[in-house]
Formats: structure tokens, sequence, C-alpha cells
């Protein structure tokens, strides 16, 4: 069994570390510039991690935080901005390239270049969060964490996953050509969001055990729903609120209209408005819920 958590512990982080590196390949494919082969320098802190990982914990993942996770989105997020600010770049120059005369560029390089660039973005964004599914899946379970929180946990990164690639990619593709301030701020949006993936506190959660009536007292909000209280704020400041910010901005600010924005921005209000109100039933019945245990101590 420790053999069998040490191979998936590394073969976890090799993965990783190749997404990386075909990411970083891709920059300076694209560039044709040698110089963002430095970029390779961030997949160190994995190896670090790696290194330590294995030789103090045998392999084994933290329980609310996941470092690997955290080092590989590190290493790869900004090969990512590169690639999509260098696609939005030569998106605004189109109609410049195809007024000029492109003889002397080869049928070969121009249809490699012209399918290959936002194709190659695309699947970098689906084995990203792929990968960061079954990396999660893979990578040996911390103390405490139990094969069901895993599943729930797995789940969730799933339904996070296909969310965050519609929001790129659908919202990416709303970009005008004169609108590169928003291209910072979608992926601005897209890079906070990411920050679901490393951190655990929604699904994972210490069990109390069942005390006297004195200690039941002492029991705060936070302690007793961390979990659900966790779901929102995530729902709220990094997933859907973020991005019904971005969607309405796009609506009214940059004067982009059509029906799948629509209907996603519909979705995001959604989720945040009953985020909200399942945060008012929690509260409510906390409280109902004090005020019993007072009155039944004060029975006794």
């Amino acid at each position: 069994m420790c053999l069998f958590r040490f191979m998936c512990a590394i073969t976890t982080r090799a993965l990783f570390i190749l997404v990386s590196l075909a990411g970083v390949w891709r920059v300076t494919w694209v560039k044709k510039e040698p110089i963002y082969w430095f970029l390779t320098f961030l997949f160190l802190p994995l190896v670090a991690e790696m290194i330590v990982t294995l030789r103090s914990r045998k392999g084994k993942d933290y329980k609310w935080f996941s470092p690997p996770i955290l080092m590989f989105l590190i290493s790869i997020i900004p090969s990512i901005w590169l690639l999509e600010l260098h696609h939005q770049q030569e998106k605004s120059n189109d109609t410049q390239k195809h007024s000029k005369n492109t003889k002397n560029h080869s049928i070969i390089e121009q249809a490699f270049s012209t399918v290959c660039s936002n194709e190659w973005i695309l699947a970098l964004h689906q084995i990203l969060l792929i990968l960061l599914i079954v990396g999660k899946w893979l990578l040996p379970l911390g103390g405490g964490v139990t094969k069901d929180e895993l599943s729930q946990l797995l789940l969730i990164f799933v339904g996070t996953a296909a969310d965050i690639l519609e929001f790129t990619n659908e919202t990416l593709s709303d970009v005008q050509e004169n609108s590169p301030q928003l291209v910072y701020i979608i992926l601005a949006v897209w890079t906070w969001s990411m920050l679901q993936f490393p951190f655990h506190l929604a699904v994972v959660n210490s069990k109390r055990d069942k005390k006297d009536d004195q200690e039941l007292e002492e029991v705060t909000l936070l302690s007793k729903h961390s979990t659900d209280i966790w779901s929102i704020v995530e729902a709220l400041f990094i997933h859907d609120g973020p991005f019904l910010v971005v969607r309405l901005t796009v609506m009214t600010y940059f004067d982009v209209f059509h029906q799948m924005l629509v209907f996603f921005s519909i979705k995001n209000f959604l989720v945040v408005i009953l985020n909200l109100y399942r945060l008012f039933i929690i509260c409510h019945d906390f409280r109902l819920s004090r005020r019993s245990s007072k009155r039944e101590i004060s029975e006794l």
C-alpha cells in the first residue's frame, strides 16, 4: 500500500509538470523567443513540494489544503495568460493581416497557425481542469479525510470545472477588438476562481463529538455549519458572484448581448440569491436552536 501511495504521488506530480511544460513550449513557439523557457523555473516549487511531502508525509496530502495542486496552478497559469493575451492581440490584428500579402508564408504554416492558435488554448484549459480532478483523485488522502468526503469533493470539482471552462471560453469569445482591459478582467476572475481547487474547506470538515449541554451551548455558528458557510462563501466571492459581475459588465459596459450570455447571467444570479437565502435559513435555525437549548438548560 505504501508503494502504491508513493507511485500515485509521483505520477500525479509528473503529469502536472508534463502539462505545464507543454504550456511553456507552446508559449515559446508562439512568441518565437527562447527567453520564455525561464517559465520552467516555476516548476521548482512543485518539485520541492514533492520532495518534502514524500520524505515527511510519505506522499499524503493535507486535509483542507492541497499544496501540489496550488503549485501546479502557479506553474501553468502564467503560460495560459500569455497564450490568451497573444491570441487576443492576434485577433485584433486580423484585419491588418488579411489586407497584407501573405504569399511569403507557406500554406501549411498559415493553416497550422490559424487553426491551432485557439484550439491549443482551449485544449490546455480542458487538460488543466481534467488533470486537477484526476490528480486530486490520485493523490493520497490527507489525514482525517474520508473516501466519502473525497467523492463529494470530486463531484463538486466536476461541476466547478464545467462552469469555469464555459466562463472562459464563452466570455473571452465575446471580447471585441478594442477591449483589451476586458481580457485582463476575465483572466483575473478566472485565476481567482481556480483557488477553489487547492482548498477543500467547503466539503472536508472536522466532525465534532457529542458533548454535554454546557459545551454545546458554546458552539458557534461557524463551528457548527462550517462546510455550509464555506460553500456559500465560495459561491458568492470566488465562483458565481465574480462570474455574474463580469457578465453584467460585458452586457452593460461593453454592449455585448446574446442569448447564452443572458442565460448564464441568470444562472449565476439565481445561485447567488439562493446561497444568500440558504445563509439566512442557517442563521435563523441556529438562533432557534440556541434559544431552545438555553430554555432546556434553565428548566433543569
